[in-house]
């Protein structure tokens, strides 16, 4: 069986900037709303894996 190495390699590409020019304000403030639940999303994944990675320090240190 062959493996395409390809599909392992972490994809870090950075996001593309929007124009925030043509934004209203409104829409602004609706765009900072849905950044800031990606960031809580994000951080909460964060302490799960944080969680994960000290319960299995943990037990390897046994």
């Amino acid at each position: 069986m062959v493996f395409d190495t390809d599909d392992l390699d972490p994809i870090k590409k950075k996001p593309q900037k929007k124009d925030l020019s043509r934004m209203s304000v409104d829409d602004l403030k609706e765009y900072i709303t849905n950044l800031k639940a990606e960031i809580a999303r994000a951080e909460t994944e964060i302490l799960k894996k944080d969680s994960a990675k000290k319960g299995a320090e943990g037990f390897f240190k046994s």
